[in-house]
């Protein structure tokens, strides 16, 4: 780890995660590797028994922003993510992800918020699109509609969705 540099985990605190491609090379640029990288992300989310409060995938980074895995590390879930994806994504290159990643930790509801909208704003920012809603590879429109996303967001859709299917399910109708 550099010198000076702190990570703040086990801490019960929400993470604001960066991660980049290698050199910043936009190798996320096209959908079906956005697309791959998704169901890998939603596979380790679940796995780790992961929280994602909101993402976006750019053409050469990626923001989460999560608790932290039950059972392991953020290091472990983000190895897994970066391993996987590699495999389906690298084909020729040298390397397909930087080896480090930036972690902040949240720990108020205002820099909740502030990352929250900083990475639905980032494509627009970058100029990839007009609106926060015009991007796919972002858990933007899930917050606007409660449109499920390729990975489950941690949010009060989710939350009521599965109260929801609580409520209408009588405990006679599980099966062991």
């Amino acid at each position: 780890m550099p010198h000076g540099l702190e990570r703040r985990q086990q801490t019960g605190q929400l993470h604001f995660i960066t991660f980049s491609c290698y050199r910043r090379l936009p190798y996320l640029q096209h959908p079906e590797s956005k697309n791959t990288l998704e169901q890998v992300i939603e596979k380790a989310r679940r796995s780790h028994s992961l929280s994602i409060h909101a993402y976006v995938l750019m053409p050469e980074h990626v923001h989460l922003l999560s608790n932290e895995p039950e059972t392991h590390t953020l290091a472990s879930f983000l190895s897994v993510v970066k391993g996987e994806s590699s495999k389906l994504l690298k084909g020729d290159r040298e390397r397909f992800w930087q080896t480090r990643y930036y972690d902040f930790n949240t720990f108020t509801t205002g820099k909740f918020v502030e990352k929250v909208q900083y990475i639905h704003r980032n494509p627009v920012t970058r100029g990839l699109v007009s609106r926060p809603e015009d991007y796919r590879w972002s858990s933007f429109n899930h917050y606007a509609t409660g449109e499920a996303c390729a990975i489950e967001i941690a949010s009060q859709w989710v939350k009521e969705k599965r109260f929801a299917l609580r409520a209408n399910t009588h405990p006679c109708d599980e099966t062991a």
